[in-house]
């Protein structure tokens, strides 16, 4: 997967290449996100349900401005209030956090959206939606990583550093869902303009 590596670093470089000429500031947030790498909108996301006490899933703009920064973004208070006010369509004063992280993700077409899920449903053995160390014997092949190849690490170590690339900073559990796996490869899809370079790269790294 070291293609997958090389594109997460590209997009990092694009998104802060784009960052600093863009105005939008739907767009600013999501290329700040971005430049943090593929699992960065995951993280923004963990930073809010962190600070939603109640379980509500919502959030007022107190805990809105607060999340962005607790999360180190870099926005002035005029244009995060501004964004608050975007998705705060019905005028409650909250919105709904889980709307807006899926409205911060950059789209994924159609058919990209497809050969993921045949990537998730190959390494998906057991059908039950997770993928786990269990469900990665035979199916990802340990053997090439370096540290394996020098004895530094086991067969388990390599799948679970695997895994852990999908899952966001604060919370690696060894477990990939359907949404961790797709939010990995709209970051990573952010940074390849062309659909069929994007399809024949998800094809030539899991052997599709």
């Amino acid at each position: 997967m070291a293609g997958t590596s090389r594109h997460d670093r590209a997009m990092c470089v694009s998104a802060k290449q784009r960052l600093a000429k863009c105005s939008d500031p739907l767009e600013r947030l999501r290329l700040q996100c971005l430049a943090r790498g593929s699992a960065g909108i995951k993280g923004l996301g963990r930073t809010f349900k962190i600070m939603d006490d109640d379980r509500s899933r919502s959030l007022d703009l107190k805990e809105f401005l607060k999340g962005l920064n607790d999360y180190g973004l870099s926005m002035e208070k005029p244009e995060a209030t501004q964004l608050f006010t975007l998705f705060d369509r019905d005028g409650s004063g909250t919105i709904d956090f889980d709307e807006f992280l899926t409205t911060l993700r950059a789209p994924m077409s159609k058919a990209r959206q497809e050969v993921v899920m045949e990537a998730f449903r190959k390494l998906d053995k057991t059908c039950d939606g997770v993928i786990t160390v269990e469900d990665l014997r035979g199916v990802y092949n340990a053997s090439h990583h370096p540290k394996y190849r020098n004895g530094e690490w086991t067969e388990d170590q390599v799948f679970r550093t695997f895994l852990d690339n999908f899952d966001s900073p604060y919370d690696k559990d060894g477990k990939v869902t359907k949404e961790e796996f797709i939010n990995y490869y709209n970051g990573v899809s952010a940074s390849i303009d062309s659909d069929v370079y994007f399809i024949l790269m998800m094809r030539n790294a899991w052997k599709l």
